[in-house]
């Protein structure tokens, strides 16, 4: 029986690995979305690239969703981000709790360049990436705070959302001291939205109080997407 050598195995595997060809990184947007304007496109698809570019190097998304980031990141963000702007104040500025990737709370202020945005995350590598991403854009209705959203002050939050945070359970406790009474968090939620409801303890139920604010679907992706709400109401 012929042997095969330790290198033509190598050399086979290296020209297996060769020949493998990575997924083509999509760009739909300006398709899906044709009442941007183009100024709006232009900015969505320069911080597509600055995503692309250093995602490998701070993990800002999963690898299998980089090739799709334009459904799964940006349209997400787009559609929920539509139904949070007729339910918020336009006076105050919209937290976005946990941006270390910028999602929602960059598209959103690309989106309303009239409405202040905060970014908040804990991550000081992160928090770079967000203020170099914005500095390409110029934007000027957002700001970049590199602190744990717990060490905030009291009551300093009027208005929030997030997306990929913590469960509605978590998020509900550790917002419950910076969320001001009568302060409004929108989660942004797969179809588990109701699970999670479900396992609130009773204790939280008499500081907040949640429901669903609408629901929407995102292009090429099979499931429905949510908005949830939680009210302080203490």
């Amino acid at each position: 029986m012929k042997k095969t050598s330790v290198n033509s195995v190598q050399k086979a595997n290296s020209e297996n690995e060769d020949s493998i060809v990575a997924p083509a990184i999509q760009w739909r947007i300006e398709q899906w979305f044709k009442n941007l304007s183009t100024e709006q496109k232009i900015n969505l698809k320069k911080y597509h690239g600055e995503l692309c570019k250093f995602n490998k190097a701070l993990n800002l998304v999963s690898p299998k969703t980089i090739f799709v980031s334009d459904a799964v990141h940006f349209a997400d963000s787009i559609q929920a981000s539509h139904l949070v702007f007729e339910k918020i104040n336009k006076n105050n500025s919209l937290y976005d709790i946990g941006s270390g990737n910028g999602f929602p709370g960059l598209v959103f202020s690309v989106l309303y360049p009239d409405q202040k945005v905060t970014l908040i995350d804990s991550d000081q590598r992160k928090c770079e990436f967000l203020k170099q991403t914005i500095f390409s854009m110029g934007l000027k209705n957002i700001v970049v705070e590199n602190v744990n959203v717990e060490k905030l002050a009291d009551g300093s939050i009027q208005q929030a959302i997030t997306r990929g945070f913590a469960p509605l359970p978590r998020a509900m406790m550790i917002l419950k001291k910076v969320v001001s009474a009568g302060g409004r968090v929108y989660h942004l939620k797969s179809e588990e939205w109701s699970a999670e409801i479900s396992q609130i303890p009773s204790q939280l139920c008499s500081v907040w109080q949640p429901q669903l604010l609408g629901q929407y679907v995102v292009q090429t992706l099979p499931q429905k997407m949510y908005v949830v709400q939680t009210e302080k109401i203490c």
